[in-house]
């Protein structure tokens, strides 16, 4: 006889359109992980910030909902998953960014192209306890949703899991910004200015947010190679919910993940040894290690 899932575990693999294989590595992988955050917000006695890193297309969006959902089926836990996605700019502010610092900002994804102080003003409201309007963002329009449309979460949050492609990044050594990584940098940056303004904003404006976050989770890719392939398949998930309204073709996809290669590159360089739980990945995105390290900090 088929095993008999949960509601909670149907609705995680109908949302990510996955199959029933993905429960296997996550009851091993990401069921320890959850009852580690449940005690630590047991014992913290407040709502709690966790940060997942991943490169685009790793899975944090599926993972941050499969803990909100495990969570509270068996710990009556109020968990909300955030992307870091959801504060992008509206893309009229990134068109004036595109103006005033360097054409390159007009593409939604490094530091920079984020409102972080709507960012702040969202934690600080959900994780005192209150009533919270979410933003949401529209990557087929790559534009945000008009406020009235934004996500009413009642008062009450236990645990915010924010994921995003380059939380935890740090500021780069100078020296490392001097030659370009691909193509891309050396046609559209070749001065440098574009990639030093997105250092010199990891230093000022995402520092402050890390030193919010209780617990840093990781999905370690094997290597940026992967990317591509993995952020493909990512839209064309999205195409099959948008009928592929406003996606991008393979050629786009390629070009546009070049604008994440150097500090995708640069995380999994500095992070593994920093964070309290990393989860190693295979090509195939199938966890094949984990490590825990408590005192981790970003």
């Amino acid at each position: 006889m088929a095993e008999q899932l949960p509601e909670w575990q149907r609705k995680v693999l109908a949302d990510n359109q996955l199959t029933g294989q993905y429960l296997v590595g996550a009851r091993k992988w990401f069921n320890p992980v959850a009852e580690v955050l449940a005690a630590h917000h047991n014992s913290a006695g407040r709502p709690l910030l966790v940060a997942v890193n991943g490169s685009q297309g790793s899975g944090k969006s599926t993972l941050c909902h499969y803990l909100c959902e495990y969570l509270g089926a068996e710990h009556r836990l109020s968990c909300l998953a955030l992307s870091l996605d959801d504060f992008y700019l509206t893309a009229p502010q990134r068109r004036q960014l595109a103006i005033d610092i360097h054409p390159l900002f007009a593409t939604r994804g490094v530091p920079g192209t984020h409102d972080m102080g709507l960012l702040a003003r969202t934690l600080d409201s959900l994780l005192a306890g209150r009533a919270t309007r979410v933003p949401r963002f529209d990557k087929a329009a790559d534009d945000r949703v008009p406020e009235a449309d934004w996500e009413a979460v009642p008062a009450g949050v236990d645990m915010v899991l924010l994921e995003g492609w380059c939380l935890g990044a740090t500021p780069q050594p100078i020296d490392e910004l001097a030659a370009p990584v691909n193509a891309l940098e050396s046609a559209e940056d070749a001065d440098g200015h574009w990639r030093n303004h997105v250092n010199a904003v990891l230093s000022e404006r995402f520092s402050p947010l890390y030193q919010r976050v209780d617990e840093w989770l990781m999905l370690q890719a094997p290597s940026f190679d992967c990317v591509y392939r993995w952020r493909l398949e990512q839209e064309q998930k999205l195409a099959r919910r948008r009928q592929g309204e406003g996606l991008m073709d393979e050629a786009q996809i390629a070009r546009f993940i070049q604008h994440y290669q150097r500090l995708t590159e640069h995380c999994l360089r500095q992070l593994p040894p920093r964070v309290n739980h990393v989860f190693r990945l295979d090509a195939e995105r199938a966890v094949q290690s984990y490590s825990m390290n408590p005192g981790g900090q970003v």
